[in-house]
Formats: structure tokens, sequence, C-alpha cells
């Protein structure tokens, strides 16, 4: 059977591309394994370090969420420069499917985490109470780290469109680049905490980086998913920006700013000094997202 060679380089460049997405997604998820570093060279992670960096990833997520995924959602309406904020009036429809999106996000993950924490768990080989803290951090996280991964595919929606920057022959979006630096930092306070009990316990450093990543694999997952489902329903998009960023800002609200200020509780002013800190830091840090 004769196929015309343009569908089969069109087949390869959108193989390409898928496989470039779950590249991207993948690196965000070895990331994660830098948390269990720190514990080759010390037995333990400063409680002032850890709030500084769960208010880093806080930062990083919240500020990726807002100037990266809801104003490129809004694009065609909001525009941003250094004079000031100009915005167009905005279809019904666009602000809907915004909303649908977020909405989406934080139903996800707020019913993930609640069937998590119903889950029975088998005490058996360890002491229930450590048992427990452990399969609801890696379940947690696991889950966790999915609507990141649809965060990374996303932002790659106009892969091998104009208007992005060369990158191993790939015209690749500022705001994937953007995206996927933010969640690979976002990924190593994620790996301390897991690597913190699981070193109680004994278990050693080469396996901390192991359950690490372990518990960030979905995200290469959902970058390839999200990535194809933008891809093949662009009009969807504005949903699919709202999907992840209200999956990070609710994970941020409910997850990442309670635990530092849990961690933080013998600190000063029980942490809150270097929680808002690491916040500003990250904040400012994906500021450039609002000229991308």
């Amino acid at each position: 059977m004769f196929i015309p060679i343009q569908w089969l380089h069109g087949d390869m460049v959108e193989l390409w591309s898928f496989g470039f997405v779950f590249l991207a997604g993948l690196i965000t998820a070895l990331a994660t394994g830098l948390g269990a570093v720190p514990f080759f060279f010390v037995s333990d992670v400063s409680d002032r370090w850890n709030v500084a960096l769960w208010g880093i990833a806080s930062g990083i997520m919240l500020s990726a969420s807002v100037f990266g995924l809801v104003l490129e959602a809004l694009g065609e309406y909001v525009h941003v420069a250094l004079g000031g904020v100009s915005i167009d009036p905005i279809p019904q429809r666009e602000l809907l499917l915004l909303g649908a999106g977020l909405f989406a996000g934080i139903l996800l993950v707020y019913v993930a985490h609640d069937l998590i924490e119903a889950a029975e768990v088998d005490p058996r080989q360890y002491e229930e109470a450590d048992f427990k803290k452990l399969v609801l951090i890696l379940g947690v996280l696991t889950v966790h780290s999915f609507p990141e991964g649809v965060a990374v595919g996303v932002s790659f929606a106009d892969l091998g469109l104009q208007g992005g920057t060369q990158l191993f022959g790939f015209v690749v979006p500022l705001l994937a680049i953007f995206m996927t630096v933010a969640i690979s930092i976002h990924n190593i306070p994620e790996g301390v905490a897991i690597s913190i009990p699981l070193r109680s316990m004994g278990v050693a450093n080469w396996k901390l980086v192991w359950w690490s990543v372990f518990s960030s694999l979905p995200q290469p997952i959902g970058a390839v998913l999200a990535f194809y489902f933008v891809r093949a329903a662009r009009e969807f998009l504005p949903a699919g920006f709202g999907f992840a960023a209200g999956a990070m800002i609710f994970l941020v609200l409910t997850e990442f700013i309670p635990e530092a200020l849990n961690v933080g509780r013998s600190l000063p002013g029980g942490g809150r000094r270097e929680l808002v800190a690491g916040i500003a830091a990250g904040f400012l840090a994906m500021a450039p997202l609002l000229f991308v």
C-alpha cells in the first residue's frame, strides 16, 4: 500500500514530539531524587532549610500557576508589559472552560487524597504508625505528581509552532521550559519529605533516591497524556491550563504550606519567617513568566 511521504514525515515528527514531552516529564521525576542527595552527606536536614525549601516550592508553584498557566489560558486577552496590565473583553466560553478546568484540578487532587487517607495498610513488617506515614507520603505525593506532569504536558501545547526557542531541533515554547524547570525545582523538597521517614527506618541511601524518583514517575505519563489532549482538542486548551493550575494551587494551599508550618513548629515564630522568605524567592524566580 502506498503511503504519501508527507504523512510518514508528519507521523514521525508527532512521535518525536511525544518523546520530547515524555523526556521533559522524566527530567522532573528524576529531579525528585535530588532531594535524597543531602542524606549521602548528613544524617538530617535542618527544619529551617526544610521549611525554606517548602516555601520556595510553594512560591514557584503559585507563580507558575498564575503567571504561566492562567495567563497563558487567557493569553489573547491579557497583555502584560512593564508599564502595566491591560485586559480585553474575555468571551464567556473561555472563562467557563478555565473555571471548569480549575474546579476539575482541585477535585481530582481532593478526591485522590481522600481515597489514600482512607486506604488500609498492612503493618506486619513495620511499626504501624511509621508504615502508615510512609504509605501516605509515598501515595499522596505519587497522586500529586500526576497533575504536575499534566502541567508540564499542557505547557508544551505549542511545541513546534512559532514563538518559542530552538532546542534539540524543536521549537520549544518558553512556557514549557519555565514549567519544566519550575516542577523540577519544586520536586526537590518532595524528595526530602519522602527521604526523611525512610531514613529514620534505616533505608539505604540509594534506595532513598529510588523511592523519591518512584513517587514522581506518573509525571512523564501525565505530561504525555495532557500533551495529546491539548494537541487533539486545542479548543479546550483553557480547560487544560485551568486543570493544571487548579491542581497545583490546591496542593500548595492544602499540602505544601501546612507541611512547612508543621515542620517549622520548633523554630522561632513557628517557621513563618523562613516560609514567607521561601515563597517570595520562589515567586520572584518565576516572575519572568509574565513577559514570556
